[in-house]
């Protein structure tokens, strides 16, 4: 299964409601993944880790 290695996000089951005469009519149901990419971590392993964690790991700690 996808899934980041450092957060746990995974996928997710979508529906679209389509809005006609006023009334909802519920579609087909699709699954949604997360923006997974490689990412070499400080101590060298390369990991597949979604965009969020990426951004994190680059952003400097607070004092």
């Amino acid at each position: 299964m996808k899934h980041c290695l450092l957060c746990g996000k995974g996928s997710i089951m979508a529906g679209t409601r389509k809005l006609l005469r006023g009334h909802y009519n519920p579609t087909n149901w699709s699954r949604k993944y997360p923006n997974l990419q490689k990412t070499t971590l400080a101590d060298g392993q390369s990991v597949m880790a979604c965009t969020r964690c990426r951004r994190t790991l680059v952003k400097p700690a607070r004092k």
